[in-house]
């Protein structure tokens, strides 16, 4: 039964093209500067990598259906379930799934590898997501990877060794973790319903339940920032457990979820100073850079902030899903930079602990792009004219260096010529075309400015890069 059920939701939804990523994360005008001068010496640095990766990987990849949403019982078409199962059977049997994890391939130094050879500086791994399954070796549950099929591998303990082999190839260590725990009896209490993703019953009249949730969530955020080395990043998801606002207080239309920040970030910040706090949607000085979900900010932003967008249609594995073209990506890092953004790609190994082949394809593909045309990227600053048509701007940290970089379309031929207003090199100054390291020829022509291009550029190049003096 188990093994139609399966074969029949992964046939079902794939047949129709459906693609789980729809529910996404905006921006606020609301920013708060951290004031911890180790924070803004961190975040200083994280801006300087400019390009992530983002894992998710859990008990949904074995089927390979959305991430832990489809045992929410909210009415969305971005949460595919079962139509021919009870909700609570459904619950059941996706719990049930945590005895057949069982990752015998798992390889995080090929995940490292890979995004290393695209060119990738940071990492931020799914620990815990809504489901409430722990890849690392919670004390607080049984609900973990080290229960189960996995428990007897050398690297049960799955966070653990996917930190060591990032951190062996030199990347920053972000640990997403998710504050609603869906499997928790302190936040989704069997005596009740589960009509939405918020805490199921009323907080005010069940306080002692609320307080053993906090201390739940402070004891696991604990053992990860204590037992998995040196961690840069506390990724923290499910903007809804917070406090109220003071329009939601006046309403009251909601219980306050509120799990002690200030508690949480100061024994966090106590075993990692400078450690940057990103508490997702919930604006505020625990909110060190935001994370706009799935699109790109219309325009440049004056905080520091990241896109975090899927290379396939979903964040975790799912089969026979598409992936976007390495072009259209290198597209998507440029335009984001150029407005002062980070880009976290998301990726979702298999099953057994593999990245597709597909996926590691796509990586290398950027990485033959983002090796030559680096220096306009990393370590640089966004510029108040930032765009012109399809070229975009960045300029070095101290604002003596621009990049200019001309976005080409798929199909199309190398341009004889790329120009551009404002963003004027310095008079007799020396236009660096990166992909071969050479000068090229340019000259003003009326306010433009206007670059010839050597004729033997190869045919395919989704952009190039240009790097001149003001």
């Amino acid at each position: 039964m188990k093994t139609k059920f399966i074969a029949c939701l992964i046939a079902g939804i794939c047949c129709a093209g459906v693609s789980f990523a729809q529910f996404v994360h905006g921006t606020s005008s609301t920013y708060i500067a951290p004031k911890d001068e180790l924070v803004r010496e961190k975040l200083d640095h994280w801006q300087d990598q400019k390009f992530g990766m983002i894992v998710h990987w859990g008990l949904y990849s074995i089927p390979g259906i959305v991430e832990s949403w489809s045992i929410c019982s909210e009415d969305e078409s971005w949460i595919p379930r079962d139509s021919t199962m009870a909700y609570d059977d459904y619950k059941k049997w996706y719990f049930n799934l945590a005895k057949e994890f069982n990752p015998v391939k798992f390889d995080p130094l090929q995940w490292a590898k890979a995004g290393k050879a695209a060119g990738m500086n940071y990492i931020v791994f799914t620990t815990k997501h809504h489901d409430g399954y722990c890849l690392f070796d919670s004390k607080e549950t049984d609900f973990k990877v080290t229960n189960g099929l996995f428990a007897g591998n050398p690297k049960a303990n799955i966070a653990k060794h996917v930190f060591e082999a990032f951190r062996q190839e030199g990347y920053m260590i972000g640990a997403y973790f998710s504050k609603p725990d869906w499997h928790s009896q302190d936040y989704w209490w069997d005596r009740y319903a589960t009509p939405n993703r918020n805490v199921n019953y009323r907080i005010s009249q069940h306080q002692w339940k609320w307080n053993r949730f906090k201390e739940y969530t402070f004891n696991q955020i604990s053992e990860l920032m204590h037992n998995y080395g040196s961690i840069d990043i506390l990724w923290l998801d499910g903007g809804w457990v917070r406090p109220l606002t003071e329009e939601e207080q006046r309403i009251g239309n909601r219980s306050s979820q509120d799990i002690d920040m200030p508690r949480i970030a100061a024994m966090a910040r106590k075993a990692h100073p400078g450690l940057l706090m990103v508490d997702r949607t919930v604006h505020g000085e625990y909110e060190n850079y935001q994370t706009p979900e799935q699109n790109i900010p219309p325009v440049q932003l004056p905080y520091p902030w990241e896109t975090c967008m899927t290379l396939g249609a979903d964040w975790g594995y799912v089969p026979n899903q598409s992936y976007k073209p390495s072009r259209k990506v290198i597209h998507s890092l440029i335009e984001i930079v150029a407005k002062g953004g980070s880009l976290l790609l998301g990726v979702g190994p298999l099953p057994e602990g593999l990245l597709p082949d597909i996926v590691v394809e796509r990586l290398r593909e950027i990485g033959a792009w983002t090796s030559q045309n680096g220096n306009a990227i990393y370590a640089t600053r966004s510029t108040s004219h930032y765009n012109d048509g399809n070229v975009w701007f960045t300029q070095s940290k101290d604002g003596k260096t621009l990049y200019a970089m001309a976005c080409l379309q798929e199909g199309e031929s190398i341009p004889t010529k790329v120009e551009w207003g404002s963003n004027i090199p310095a008079k007799g100054a020396k236009m660096i075309l990166l992909h071969t390291g050479k000068a090229v020829k340019w000259k003003m022509e009326g306010d433009k400015v206007v670059v010839t291009l050597p004729k033997d550029l190869p045919k395919e190049l989704p952009a190039l890069a240009f790097k001149f003096k003001k």
